[in-house]
């Protein structure tokens, strides 16, 4: 059975391992790459795990058995308090199509629902056709925005919201 686990300081080392894979798995999914985050700090992770760990940002990873098999991360909007941007949505390959993302999401969902949120927005690159459909499965629609992909601008990538009851 898939649990969640709140992503804290204390988990840095497991965020970083899973992270890392997500980073392998699908590289045109992320702002960053496997190289640059390989080469951070146990400090930097703790850093990181410790950003993910507030009032205004929240993660999760998916663990089942014995293993972390998803991530995801959402922030508050800096400019305007009812909405938020989740990041770094992934599951291992072998976990998707079992509910996994959405229980990451429905996490995610339910953390910002709780802070006034009433929009959720997302980017996702226009190489990652399975993530646009799950995206769109569980209510998320295309806002219209796009922007280049920061790794590689031959990419785009949409931006897609939910709005939260």
């Amino acid at each position: 059975m898939t649990v969640l686990r709140r992503i804290t300081p204390e988990m840095a080392s497991h965020y970083k391992t899973v992270r890392l894979r997500a980073l392998l798995d699908t590289p045109n999914a992320f702002g960053s790459t496997y190289l640059r985050e390989s080469q951070f700090t146990d400090e930097e992770w703790s850093k990181r795990a410790a950003n993910l760990d507030g009032e205004r940002a929240t993660g999760y990873l998916a663990f089942d058995s014995d293993r972390y098999c998803g991530i995801v991360g959402c922030f508050l909007d800096e400019d305007d308090p009812r909405k938020a941007d989740l990041v770094s949505m992934w599951v291992a390959p072998e976990y998707r199509r079992q509910g996994v993302g959405r229980l990451l999401i429905d996490a995610v969902q339910s953390w910002a629902a709780d802070r006034g949120v009433k929009t959720l927005l997302l980017m996702v690159t226009s190489c990652n056709q399975d993530a646009v459909e799950f995206y769109m499965r569980i209510g998320f629609s295309m806002t219209g925005r796009t922007e280049p992909y920061p790794n590689d601008p031959a990419l785009v990538e949409y931006e897609m919201s939910r709005q939260l009851s």
